[in-house]
């Protein structure tokens, strides 16, 4: 099977975990401190990504130069798309549960901020899924959990928040169906893209992810696990990030 279409069935699967958040979201109910705990373990396993994954490698393969000014670049561009798509109603997608003071809106529109805003998140995520694949061993399976367990919460908020805006369960999950599949393109578009350019692009390219990835991780899961975790919150996180850690030195051993 070409790279680029294993790049973009590793994406689909990551960007599956919306639906799967969606539908518990809609069918089920869990508390809201276990979909916290979720939130701070994906934390956790995304910063140990980020850091081993995706940061030293971009490292290795570019230099410090193309790395920083990548890291630098990509925290820049998710802050600033962060702070429109926040504007328009999305400031609270990652969240299942939400006091009175910080619910998102139920007008018409704030359902597709809360879309535009999964896709801010899970784009520069999924083209490091692709570009991982370049390497020559095998996808990053740390990156594909990482991203998988950052989804989740979001397919669960938006479930709720659409559902409150008076929207269908057909649009919700055709909604994020469609982004689910948005994912796989972008991790397919990763691996074909780059495909042929040179290692300080690779690494450019990576570490614009990276740099959005934290910024994501800063902006929105980090605080709002801790709203609801508390002083459990820290404790998972670092578990997310052994775990990952540990995974990803055993499966490159």
């Amino acid at each position: 099977m070409p790279l680029s279409i294993q790049a973009g069935l590793w994406g689909l699967l990551s960007g599956s975990a919306l639906v799967l958040g969606a539908l518990i979201g809609t069918f089920g109910k869990l508390p809201q401190r276990v979909i916290a705990g979720v939130m701070a373990f994906g934390s956790g396993v995304l910063i140990s990504a980020l850091s081993f994954d995706l940061m030293d490698e971009a490292y290795r393969q570019g230099g410090i130069v193309s790395t920083s000014l990548g890291f630098l670049a990509g925290a820049v561009v998710y802050t600033g798309a962060n702070i429109l798509v926040s504007r328009w109603g999305a400031r609270h997608r990652k969240r299942s549960g939400f006091s009175e003071d910080a619910r998102p809106s139920n007008e018409p529109g704030s359902g597709l901020a809360i879309a535009l805003g999964a896709l801010l998140d899970g784009i520069p995520e999924s083209i490091v899924i692709g570009v991982s694949l370049l390497e020559g061993a095998g996808v990053s399976l740390v990156a594909v959990v990482a991203v998988f367990l950052s989804n989740l919460p979001e397919g669960l908020s938006s479930a709720a928040g659409m559902r409150r805006a008076g929207h269908s369960k057909a649009y919700i999950f055709g909604i994020w169906g469609g982004i689910a599949v948005i994912s796989g393109v972008a991790a397919l578009i990763g691996n074909s893209a780059f495909a042929e350019t040179g290692p300080a692009t690779i690494a450019f390219v990576t570490a614009v992810a990276a740099g959005a990835i934290l910024a994501m991780l800063a902006d929105t899961m980090v605080p709002e696990a801790f709203e609801t975790a508390h002083e459990y919150a820290g404790l998972i996180t670092v578990a997310g990030f052994l775990a990952a850690f540990t995974l990803s030195r055993v499966v490159g051993a």
